[in-house]
């Protein structure tokens, strides 16, 4: 084969004869064409021309995909074949990681319509007619569009949600939806945001200046965050100064993983955090990145997030030059790359499937280097917590719990949205203070305190607080504070069961006990009579063997509604 040694994976002459090959178990008559899946130049002419001036690194596979996707509104077995050849890889190795993520739409028989229409139908938007409307639409637009059901949008608090190319209809109906086609309104529409010069004005980047020139030191960074008890605010709630001080004590050279692909339905406080003050998390993060010594940051942001995603590129520019390497990445429609190690392995241009740990991303991460993992929330606090102190963060807090909380809420409440409130508060104080009380009509039934994989309580235990550590006794937690509010309209087994039907969607498939988990779940769920005692079995083998957070807590919403009010209606 003769090679272009200037990129030494394309041929020099791909119309040059191939070779002729013995073909075994033929008597050695010769085959006519190579064996395997031949490159048409047409499409390799293409994918050269859309892929120009762009690396051919492995870990951009991804970021290639989302190019094809978005210009040819698939990507057909031609251009798969193209883009194997130009990145030196196996069409297989390319055609696993497409096939993986739920945004690409690989080689349909037909080219679809270019305009990919979304309705989301989590829980949330499924309260608010969300099935009703995804009928009405697969009825009602025709070729005019592909519509299709999305797990989660992000959208929770503008209920029923329809993304309409990349851009969301809010509070939708099929009218405004098929208006909004009709007028070609597909474009992401970017909010009024907090910029790089107005965050200068007010104050920011001071702090990481001085943090640069050794007028504060990492140490006194660490002391504050030790003091506030800060914890990671994207699920966890792994203490952030010992997260820090951990992989800073590991070799370099050392990376940096922004986790903001917040896909837990319910969830959606990234996604305000970033479209309204994106530089206190830049700060944030160009902080954490100094003080473990980070020589690349990789900011991974969730498909359904395009808003954000186009305020980073404009604003990245204009950060500091002196710093890390900078890397924005696009999810591609996977929940469970919210998982840590997931979302390494995507970043990486993989599958999203989750890591056996140990070892642990801050030992062996990004790319076999240690690595700082943090979401966007988290990072957003530190400024704020290192200039006013530790105690202007404790100064917050209730029923003796300390700091601040942002909470998603959506619901049947008069004003979903992120609310900022202490640590500690009850759902019930929440509701009243925060969202307006509820809907005219609706009394308070249930409540879900962290999103999808938190479980479900009813309103008799609405006055615990709301913090870590305080709804575990109860078969719960309060992860992202994903705070999703039922009333007595609902049904608290159908809420349980779309939320298995979501979590059997996203699963990887990598181990066992969460695919067959979830499915076994879903269908248990649907028989109008729960099996109380077989479904406790199951959930408990999925918490016990599952590898990763999704098989693990994908049954506490049913185990929950067994627990608080009972396996029947």
């Amino acid at each position: 084969m003769v090679m272009n040694h200037d990129n030494p994976g394309i041929l020099k002459d791909r119309n040059a004869a191939a070779a002729v090959v013995p073909h075994p178990g033929r008597g050695g008559r010769a085959r006519d064409v190579p064996k395997g899946r031949q490159v048409d130049p047409a499409a390799l002419a293409e994918m050269e021309s859309l892929l120009a001036g762009r690396a051919m690194r492995r870990d951009l596979l991804i970021e290639h995909l989302h190019a094809i996707q978005d210009a040819h509104g698939q990507i057909s077995a031609a251009h798969l074949t193209a883009l194997a050849e130009l990145m030196r890889l196996s069409v297989a190795e390319v055609f696993e990681v497409a096939s993986f993520y739920a945004h690409f739409d690989v080689a349909q028989a037909a080219p679809p319509p270019k305009l990919v229409v979304r309705v989301c139908g989590s829980l949330t938007c499924s309260m608010f007619g969300g099935e009703a409307l995804l009928a009405a639409l697969q009825a009602g637009i025709g070729d005019a569009a592909w519509v299709v059901r999305a797990p989660c949008l992000g959208m929770c608090d503008h209920a029923p949600a329809v993304e309409v190319g990349h851009h969301f209809v809010r509070r939708a109906s099929a009218s405004a939806v098929l208006d909004t086609i009709a007028a070609g309104d597909t474009a992401p529409h970017v909010p009024p945001y907090v910029d790089h010069a107005a965050y200068l004005a007010g104050g920011g980047y001071r702090l990481l200046e001085n943090l640069r020139r050794g007028a504060v030191s990492p140490d006194d960074v660490l002391a504050v965050l030790d003091d506030a008890q800060l914890r990671g605010l994207g699920g966890a709630g792994f203490p952030l100064g010992r997260k820090w001080r951990s992989v800073r004590a590991e070799p370099g050279p050392r990376l940096m993983a922004v986790n903001a692909d917040e896909g837990e339905p319910g969830t959606f406080k990234d996604r305000y955090y970033l479209n309204t003050d994106p530089h206190r998390f830049l700060e944030g993060m160009l902080i954490g990145a100094q003080v473990v010594e980070a020589t690349d940051i990789y900011i991974y942001v969730r498909d359904e997030y395009p808003a954000a995603r186009a305020i980073l590129a404009a604003e990245l520019p204009k950060l500091p030059p002196d710093g890390p390497r900078l890397h924005l990445r696009r999810g591609a429609g996977a929940y469970v790359c919210g998982e840590e190690t997931a979302m390494l392995e995507s970043i990486e241009g993989k599958r999203g499937v989750p890591r056996h740990k140990p070892p642990f991303p801050f030992q062996v991460g990004l790319f076999g280097r240690p690595t700082l993992i943090n979401n966007v929330e988290t990072l957003y606090w530190v400024r704020d917590l290192v200039e006013r102190g530790a105690g202007w963060w404790k100064s917050f807090g209730r029923a003796g719990r300390h700091g601040l909380r942002s909470f998603s809420v959506s619901g049947r409440v008069v004003a979903p949205g992120v609310k900022l409130a202490p640590a500690g508060i009850t759902v019930r104080e929440l509701i009243d203070e925060y969202c307006g009380g509820m809907l005219p009509g609706h009394a308070f039934a249930a409540y879900l305190p962290g999103g999808a994989s938190g479980g479900i309580l009813p309103a008799a235990l609405g006055d615990l607080p709301l913090d870590f550590g305080t709804l575990e006794p109860y078969g719960c937690f309060i992860g992202a504070a994903a705070v999703i509010v039922l009333s007595d309209h609902d049904d608290v087994r159908a809420a349980a069961l779309n939320l298995i039907r979501f979590f059997a969607d996203e699963s990887c498939g990598k181990c066992t006990p969460c695919r067959m988990g979830t499915q076994k779940a879903r269908l248990l769920l649907e028989r109008p009579v729960w099996d109380g005692a077989l479904l406790a079995e199951l959930a408990q083998t999925m918490r016990d063997a599952s590898i990763c957070g999704l098989g693990q807590a994908a049954a506490n919403p049913f185990v929950s509604v067994l627990r608080h009010f009972g396996a029947q209606p």
